[in-house]
């Protein structure tokens, strides 16, 4: 076996112990988002409103603003 082929697999190896770790290692925790206890907002989320466009060939453009 020469150097190349133990370069190769060293960089293989290195690579395979990387998805492993990245696999079984502990998740950190977010709370990107949040309020600074780590608790959900308690108000209610307005929803961004929705567009609809609706097309059909030789017809005009429909656009169509749904705010929730």
């Amino acid at each position: 076996m020469d150097w190349q082929q133990i370069a190769s697999l060293m960089i293989v190896g290195a690579v395979a112990g990387m998805f492993f770790w990245s696999r079984f290692a502990p998740r950190r925790r977010t709370f990107k988002g949040q309020t600074g206890c780590g608790c959900g907002a308690g108000g209610p989320s307005n929803p961004p409103p929705s567009v609809i466009i609706h097309s059909r060939k030789g017809e005009r453009q429909q656009i169509v603003v749904r705010s929730n």
